[in-house]
């Protein structure tokens, strides 16, 4: 069209096509631009969807952490890791996209969003990166790397997705000759709405990655949990203990209690157990001696071709039939008047809830075997305890102990210095006046609402509450190095308990170092 020598009417109709494929290429880079739009639309609305799931795909993992701790807790763990990053990186992400279509009247008019300068300027300044530029690519850089260290071994084949999905690497030239920064080969010179879908797509790249490795743990554990290599054997006797000349009788169980398992064989002390029933081998044999007896033999499936054998290597013990209750008080032998003594009632074959104990002011705590004595008036007081034996007969014991009342306080300072305590009468007078048992079993809270101060050559000072007062301050500063000061007369009582009276209050002797 260029050569030669043209007619008029030739260079016309040479103009009207060059005008024409310009109108055509103006009108397909505007269907391009309108394309990615949709695909833009396409892509929020799929990561909607997909954080709804993921959503209730983390709440559905926490629950089984919850329940299951030990198969669960540490998958737990590690996707909530991956979700804050996630929660991170994809609100930086939104927030890119708010200022890259800041200046824009309407953002579904996806035909005017052609401009490259929007993404130029937001991503570079002349040969380097601008702070939002960078700040995006470490961004980047930081959520991949952290992902993959969580995922780790555990989930190589996820990492590796991971590597590939948010790689960030220099990319080659589509000539073959060189390369060019990741960053530039994806946002610079492109369009305003294909760097919009790009960062949609990185949003969708990032619910997917959350996808998979949810998927991966919930699944994985579930095809761990039914392979019976993760099974283990279980003895559960009838009874806690067996009588000396009876039958041994319980079951050798599976780790879950599954009644639909069906094993091959069951040997038990080299004996083939023929009795299943509900998924495990029912055990009725001689007790044997008193003492720990052994239980040794394997649990045999078949699982594919191949026979899965789990071993049994348990113990249970025979004790002799008891004749007396086992009874012994936590803190020492005898019970206090004024306080909660721990007591500890068992008996040896007997399950704690067929032991009933009885004597004045003893209650049933929580815990197996656990009580609480409020002994009342007396020197003595008298626990009655009855078990109900697994052949259904009965054995009674009794034990005396003696009702001591609480031992006199003692004024003290700092919290635990009492008796004679040597210090600066300047400390003195900021001090508390605290009452304390030294040595007592108890920790007892008791209060003080008053004492008297006794100051060498003044007169006693009476001070209520737990500091000195101004008089006996003025007592105190008359007083020398070497001098005594007595606290006596302590008003202490129980806290919580102001119905006890305690004996009188040891008094408290302080020797003047200034």
């Amino acid at each position: 069209m260029a050569g030669g020598k043209l007619s008029p009417r030739q260079k016309m109709i040479n103009l009207m096509y060059l005008v024409f494929i310009a109108m055509l290429a103006m009108n397909m880079s505007k269907q391009v631009l309108s394309a990615f739009g949709f695909m833009n639309e396409k892509l929020t609305a799929s990561n909607v969807s997909a954080e709804k799931q993921n959503a209730a795909t983390y709440a559905n993992l926490a629950t089984k952490a919850a329940d299951q701790p030990e198969k669960y807790a540490e998958h737990n763990t590690n996707a909530q890791k991956v979700q804050a990053l996630s929660l991170d990186f994809n609100a930086h992400l939104e927030k890119m996209k708010e200022e890259l279509l800041a200046g824009v009247e309407d953002p579904t008019n996806y035909e005017t969003m052609d401009s490259e300068n929007a993404g130029n300027e937001y991503f570079f300044k002349g040969e380097t990166l601008t702070e939002a530029g960078q700040t995006f690519l470490d961004k980047l850089n930081t959520y991949r790397n952290e992902v993959i260290t969580i995922l780790g071994d555990d989930y190589k084949d996820i990492a590796e997705k991971v590597n590939v999905r948010f790689d960030t690497s220099d990319q080659k030239l589509k000539d073959g000759e060189g390369t060019q920064p990741w960053i530039n080969n994806r946002f610079e010179g492109f369009p305003l709405i294909t760097t919009i879908t790009n960062l949609t797509q990185m949003q969708a790249d990032i619910k997917t990655t959350e996808n998979e490795m949810l998927m991966a743990m919930v699944q994985g554990q579930l095809e761990s949990d039914v392979s019976m290599r993760n099974y283990t054997t279980i003895l559960v006797p009838d009874n806690p203990a067996t009588l000396q000349g009876a039958n041994f009788k319980g079951k050798i169980v599976l780790g879950k209690y599954d009644a639909t398992l069906k094993p091959t064989k069951v040997i038990v002390n080299g004996k083939e157990i023929t009795n299943i029933e509900g998924g495990g081998a029912v055990l009725d044999f001689p007790a044997g001696n008193v003492g720990e007896n052994d239980i040794k033999g394997e649990f045999v499936f078949k699982e594919g071709d191949s026979l899965v054998r789990l071993p049994i290597n348990t113990k249970y013990a025979v004790v002799a039939k008891p004749n007396s209750a086992v009874i012994s008080a936590d803190k020492m032998n005898v019970v206090y008047r004024g306080v909660a003594n721990p007591i500890t009632i068992s008996m040896p074959g007997v399950p704690d809830n067929s032991i009933t104990a009885n004597a004045p002011g003893l209650r049933k705590a929580s815990g197996l075997g656990k009580y609480i004595m409020n002994p009342g008036k007396g020197t003595s007081v008298k626990i009655n305890v009855t078990g109900k034996l697994p052949d259904g007969s009965t054995v009674t014991s009794g034990q005396t102990f003696r009702i001591k009342d609480i031992p006199a306080p003692s004024a003290a300072v700092r919290g635990s210095q009492y008796g004679v305590v040597k210090m600066p009468k300047t400390s003195l007078q900021k001090m508390s006046i605290s009452a304390i048992i030294p040595d007592f079993e108890f920790d007892l809270k008791i209060g003080v609402s008053g004492f008297s101060v006794k100051v060498d050559g003044s007169p006693t000072v009476k001070v209520k509450g737990t500091k000195f007062n101004a008089a006996a301050i003025r007592a105190l500063s008359k007083a020398r190095k070497g001098d005594m000061v007595t606290i006596f007369d302590v008003k202490a009582s129980l806290t919580g308990n102001s119905g006890y009276y305690l004996k009188k209050v040891q008094p408290l002797t302080v020797e003047l170092t200034n």
